[in-house]
């Protein structure tokens, strides 16, 4: 019963760690390239690459190929990336097309 619910405590923090580490990759990739540089973090390219390999971990991880204890090694870069990268890129938006503002007549 005991290695069940470790199983099960196991397999419920890889996951919360690949959804975080999937959300910050996804976010980093919108976020237009001159954010990051105008704000003087790394560039998109090199977050880009640290995300990634994050993302490598959480999903090696959620399979079950490394150990719980690896996952803070997956959930570092996300972790980084949400405190400190994204409030100072946040405000250049997504680098999408930019929509009106205001009533459209």
């Amino acid at each position: 019963m005991l290695d069940f619910v470790r199983s099960f405590v196991d397999l419920a923090i890889s996951l919360v760690v690949l959804v975080v580490a999937v959300v910050a990759t996804v976010d980093g990739a919108r976020r237009p390239e001159r954010a990051y540089s105008v704000e003087g973090k790394a560039t998109k390219r090199i977050w880009m690459l640290i995300l990634g390999a994050g993302l490598l971990f959480a999903v090696l991880g959620a399979l079950g190929m490394i150990q719980i204890v690896l996952n803070i090694i997956a959930i570092g870069p996300a972790a980084v990336y949400w405190y400190d990268v994204r409030p100072a890129i946040k405000p250049y938006g997504t680098g999408g097309p930019r929509r009106p503002q205001g009533p459209q007549w």
